[in-house]
């Protein structure tokens, strides 16, 4: 479920313009060799402001994106207006509830969850995967970035449920509830995609005394 507290972070603090390399990597490893890429959709979920939806329009890709936050829709769609006039030919962007996704069944040939899932408990995020699993083509693709159990905020603050808190401390105090997974329970997290690999990527603050941990998941549609 959506956090408003999200319209103001969209509002007020200033967001990363380009994607991360492992995106980049994951739609060039899987994508790049198709000739007419507008024949392969994308989704992402928690879009925001859209700087992997720029970098998805700028390759040529069709693509959707859906954000709980106005203001991340409105930030995106103008971003995209400036710099790709042509994006709507094969892009739409929608403000929803990303556990109810308007969207036909097996619709896109990969969906992309870069940090929006892990806001959600644990109940509603079984949902959100098995959401993103309906939309997704037989043999397509899934790419998620979520926080992992010991990065820092973890066992911080407001306990809300099962590896779900409201921190206190590390870079998601303020942004709302935070679910920490742990890679035994991926299997069970997400039902419906065939798990390909689990990374662990890392970095440290304060000097390298509190580390940030997530773990990238990468999946596969079976059926």
């Amino acid at each position: 479920m959506w956090d408003p507290v999200w319209e103001d972070v969209f509002i007020n603090q200033s967001w990363g313009s380009y994607p991360g390399e492992d995106l980049i990597r994951f739609v060039a490893r899987n994508f790049y060799r198709h000739e007419v890429r507008s024949n392969i959709h994308v989704l992402e979920i928690g879009c925001g402001p859209g700087a992997n939806l720029w970098f998805l329009a700028r390759e040529g890709f069709s693509f959707a994106g859906i954000d709980g936050s106005a203001s991340a829709i409105e930030l995106a769609s103008k971003r995209l207006d400036n710099e790709i006039p042509d994006w709507r030919s094969r892009g739409s962007l929608h403000v929803g509830d990303v556990e109810r996704l308007p969207f036909a069944n097996s619709t896109f040939d990969a969906v992309i969850d870069n940090e929006c899932i892990y806001c959600n408990s644990w109940e509603s995020s079984v949902d959100i995967y098995n959401e993103m699993a309906r939309v997704t083509k037989h043999g397509g693709k899934l790419f998620s970035r979520t926080f992992a159990s010991g990065s820092w905020g973890d066992s911080t603050g407001t306990r809300l449920g099962e590896n779900f808190w409201l921190c206190s401390e590390g870079p998601l105090c303020g942004k709302g509830p935070a679910r920490f997974t742990k890679r035994e329970d991926i299997r069970n997290l997400i039902q419906n995609f065939r798990i390909d690999t689990v990374e662990e990527l890392q970095r440290t603050e304060l000097h390298g005394v509190q580390r940030i941990i997530e773990l990238l998941i990468l999946g596969t549609k079976e059926s």
